[in-house]
């Protein structure tokens, strides 16, 4: 289960993100279960990618800040607003 913590917090916060993108970007027309896969996947990328370069970060006081709890849901907020913001975009340069 403690392994499984971080990854259901990337995906919580990665949905929350995306929700979030998706309704401040109104022309996107992104139905609501490609908001949930993009955030979802998005807030896994963002929370392992934010893991990985804080891993071996220089400065320990940073790395000790943003790891854990802390750093799962800004990585996954983040990559999941990121990720729903490109397919947004993407699916409305489509429709035209």
């Amino acid at each position: 289960m403690e392994s499984l913590l971080p990854i259901i917090i990337q995906i919580v916060t990665g949905v929350i993100g995306g929700q979030a993108v998706g309704a401040a970007i109104k022309t996107a027309a992104m139905g609501q279960v490609t908001k949930l896969i993009a955030g979802g996947v998005g807030g896994i990328a963002g929370g392992q990618i934010l893991g990985s370069l804080l891993g071996g970060a220089a400065d320990p006081a940073t790395a000790g800040a943003l790891s854990g709890i802390l750093g799962d849901v800004v990585g996954g907020a983040g990559g999941g607003a990121i990720l729903t913001a490109i397919v947004g975009a993407v699916m409305g340069a489509m429709k035209k």
